[in-house]
Parts: C-alpha cells; sequence; structure tokens
C-alpha cells in the first residue's frame, strides 16, 4: 500500500513510462502531418474568390497603406502550357501527367511547373536562388527575381512577377548545360505577359 502513496511522488529526473514516449513520439509523428494537412489546401488553392487568405487575420501584421496587403491576397496562375505546346518548345513528344507535369511517356525526361501567387513567389525566391547556387553547375541571372540553372541532368527556371509566380524544373533530357539552358529560355519566353 505504501508503494502506491508514494508512486506519485516520483523524481523528476526519473524517465517517463514507455507508455508516455510511445504517446509523445506519436505525437512528433503526427505534428507535421496535420501541419501539411493545413497548409496543402491553400497552396493548392486556384481559385480567385474565397481562399484561406480572405480570412480575419489575412495580412495580419502587414501596414494597411502597404500594396504588400494587395498582394497576399494574388491570384494564383493556372498552368501556362499544354502537352501540345511543351512538345512544341522542348521539341519532343510530351504527355500531360496532370497538375502541369509532363514527361516522356517512358518515366524518363520530366518537365514540372509550380505556380504561386507573386507574394508567395517572392517570400521564397532568395532562397530557391540561394539553392540553386548549390544545385547547378550554372546559374544565370535574367533580371528582377528571375534566374535560370542548369547542370547536366537538369535545369530549372524561376521568374516572379505581377501576373504570378513560376517554377519550371526540366530532369533527365539528355542535353547539356547550354540545351537546358536554350530550352527554359524558351519556355520563360512563353509565359503568359
Amino acid at each position: 500500500m505504501a508503494r502506491h502513496l508514494f508512486a506519485s511522488l516520483r523524481p523528476a529526473w526519473r524517465p517517463a513510462a514507455p507508455r508516455s514516449r510511445a504517446r509523445a513520439a506519436r505525437g512528433r509523428r503526427l505534428l507535421p502531418l496535420l501541419l501539411l494537412a493545413l497548409l496543402v489546401p491553400t497552396a493548392c488553392d486556384n481559385s480567385t474568390g474565397s481562399s484561406a487568405s480572405d480570412g480575419a487575420d489575412a495580412g495580419a501584421g502587414l501596414d494597411a497603406g502597404s500594396d504588400d496587403l494587395g498582394k497576399l491576397s494574388g491570384s494564383v496562375p493556372t498552368c501556362p502550357f499544354t502537352a501540345d505546346r511543351v512538345s512544341e518548345l522542348l521539341g519532343k513528344p510530351m504527355k500531360d501527367q496532370g497538375n502541369c507535369a509532363f514527361g516522356d511517356g517512358n518515366g524518363v525526361a520530366s518537365l514540372t511547373i509550380t505556380m504561386a501567387s507573386e507574394f508567395a513567389g517572392a517570400t521564397t525566391y532568395d532562397y530557391q536562388h540561394e539553392q540553386a547556387g548549390k544545385q547547378y553547375d550554372k546559374v544565370v541571372d535574367l533580371g528582377d527575381r528571375s534566374y535560370l540553372a542548369a547542370k547536366d541532368i537538369a535545369g530549372e527556371a524561376v521568374v516572379v512577377s505581377p501576373k504570378g509566380s513560376y517554377t519550371m524544373i526540366m530532369s533527365s533530357f539528355s542535353m547539356d548545360i547550354a540545351t537546358y539552358e536554350q530550352k527554359l529560355r524558351q519556355l520563360l519566353d512563353a509565359l503568359p505577359k
């Protein structure tokens, strides 16, 4: 009986019971999934009507007179190309794989285009540019908030504009760096103005 009386007074340094550790570990594993579940619908919303940024807290911390508030609720552009247009620009037959992703049909060469609002693109631009410098052999700045990068097996182009932001990633096209650069420039030039 005395054992149960003092059981709640165990020292703080004593490790938690295995059942408590299991619950804590499960909670640590679920937290990223819960955060992802909250963020994905917002990131994938292409509608210009209601969005998560239209809520009461949209723009909290921003100056009401600043044009950043307008950019926060900026629209996300739709996919700028069809499979036929991508095939024409790249000079290789490509198939639509959904969600602005195109592949050669053999599971090798691919082009993925990610769209975002101008505000979202501007927020991540510096980080993307820094990472490109670490991942690619050549990075070319094309002007204010746009660049392209290439190496022997892949290429990337990023542009942030008032019409929206685009990140294009080409992979496994069996091209040299100069050809990746040329094809990425053609894709960038074909974006909606």
